[in-house]
């Protein structure tokens, strides 16, 4: 339905959908076909779709969505290649700007776009603002883990290049706070990324986090496990691996590139030859299921830690199976209230400057 933009009368709007249609490479159909998948699973789920209604009206007619989905017109795009500040600057009549505002004036609960990340970030910050305690909000990725849940909690995925030692302490009060929501973990396993799990290894700033981090996990409620190295990512030494946003996001796309490399190959493997195809044949229910375990697009949707609202970034490359992955996190963190408890939690577990560790004065060898 055809939404005037008027608030939503006798609706929770902590538990609304708002959704950027117009972000991605793929483009809305795309978008629209992984809301369909999404609301077969979950009839009744409240949505707000955002674009523009002339692409978007016959696409929702072809899923039989036109009286399920309200439908907010919006005239103007963020493309991939424009620059978060041009973003904050001129983005007021697109549809990543109209699906936020839903957000920010209490329509909606959570943000899904497969948009610009950039610019997604700049205009949530300046939208939604952040919480209280928070310097630098992150981008919390699942990786697929040896740990009885199946993932690891990432952060930062590339939210920012940047952080210092407090930064890294939020870092893993937000991961665990995450971490207890998306996967039921009572007290979760932390570790801080470093080239060594050797206290004396790394940079100064990660000296300190250490610190910082350890005195904090009993006021947090979690494990602190120390330092972590980069083959515990898909490991279960730990269920949440704190780092900066340039490790974070160059671990990211190595990690999913060579997963796409191995996929290549066992492929090219398997056609090889008559006898390898026959075993490809005998093992496929194994493969199958190999295959659903490690696809990527279950875990579609970094989520934005540490603003005031939940906000979901999907690939911008996500088919319709992964736009559903990340419409149905964004249902359950709306559900659980999860910005709400967010909060509370990093009110509950920040220290005191008094019972902050100092920097050291110089870099230990």
């Amino acid at each position: 339905m055809l939404d005037s933009g008027t608030a939503l009368q006798g609706v929770d709007g902590s538990r609304v959908l708002s959704i950027d249609a117009m972000g991605g490479d793929n483009g809305p159909a795309t978008v629209v076909a992984g809301l369909s998948l999404f609301l077969k699973k979950n009839p009744g789920t409240q949505v707000m779709l955002h674009g523009r209604a002339k692409e978007l009206t016959p696409l929702l007619a072809k899923h039989g969505l036109t009286d399920i989905v309200i439908l907010r017109d919006a005239s103007d795009v963020v493309t991939m290649h424009d620059k978060p500040s041009h973003v904050v600057r001129h983005g007021k009549a697109t549809s990543m700007w109209s699906a936020i505002e839903a957000v920010r004036t209490g329509e909606a609960g959570v943000v899904v776009s497969c948009g610009n990340t950039g610019g997604l970030m700049a205009m949530s910050m300046l939208r939604l603002r952040k919480i209280d305690g928070v310097n630098r909000p992150a981008i919390a990725c699942l990786w697929p883990s040896r740990n009885k849940q199946g993932f690891n909690v990432m952060l930062d995925a590339g939210a920012d290049i940047r952080a210092d030692q407090d930064d890294l302490l939020i870092y893993a009060l937000m991961g665990t706070s995450y971490a207890r929501n998306a996967f039921d973990l009572k007290r979760p396993r932390v570790g801080l990324l470093n080239v060594g799990t050797e206290e004396h290894k790394g940079r100064a700033e990660l000296k300190v986090a250490h610190e910082l981090i350890g005195a904090s996990a009993t006021k947090g409620d979690f494990e602190y496990v120390g330092f972590v190295e980069g083959g515990d990512l898909p490991g279960d030494a730990c269920d949440v691996i704190v780092t900066d946003g340039f490790t974070g996001n160059v671990a990211l796309k190595t990690g999913e590139g060579i997963a796409n490399l191995i996929s290549d190959f066992m492929r090219e493997s398997l056609k090889r030859t008559p006898l390898s195809m026959l075993g490809a044949l005998l093992a496929r229910g194994a493969l199958r299921s190999l295959k659903k375990r490690i696809d990527p697009r279950r875990v579609n949707g970094g989520v934005f830690l540490g603003l005031t609202k939940t906000v979901i970034k999907s690939h911008g490359s996500a088919d319709a199976t992964g736009v559903a992955a990340a419409i149905s996190l964004a249902h359950r963190l709306a559900d659980q209230h999860f910005s709400d408890r967010l909060a509370s939690r990093l009110a509950a577990s920040l220290p005191h400057e008094s019972d902050r560790a100092a920097p050291p004065t110089q870099e230990q060898p």
